[in-house]
């Protein structure tokens, strides 16, 4: 079974193509590295909570998107190693590469399926 990374993050709303061409230049790496999916999901239809919700997750602002994201790799031993070989990549250093979204602000997690339909 697979092994998913996922990611929710706020990005300024007019920075939308920014964050597109951002992902489509970083995600590429993800698939050289082993991941054999990658998809990146602009929130359109988010609606707030009574008690939490993803703007509160990662501290939108009203001026921002909430952007929903995950990475499926085949197993975790390889993302493990995709991951490592990553923080090393320098393509993917903010320095040569920078954000369009504050990265402190993102929320991420490794995941193990337990349910999987086709």
């Amino acid at each position: 079974m697979s092994y998913i990374d996922g990611f929710v993050l706020a990005v300024p709303t007019d920075k939308k193509q920014a964050f597109i061409d951002h992902a489509r230049s970083m995600d590429p790496v993800f698939l050289e590295l082993g991941a054999t999916r990658v998809v990146e999901c602009w929130g359109e239809d988010v609606p707030p909570g009574k008690t939490t919700d993803f703007y509160r997750a990662v501290s939108a602002k009203d001026n921002e998107t909430v952007v929903f994201s995950w990475v499926e790799w085949p197993d975790k031993a390889t993302r493990d190693s995709g991951m490592a070989k990553m923080m090393d990549d320098p393509r993917m250093d903010p320095a040569n590469n920078p954000m369009p979204f504050d990265g402190q602000r993102m929320i991420f997690g490794g995941f193990t399926p337990i349910v999987e339909l086709p």
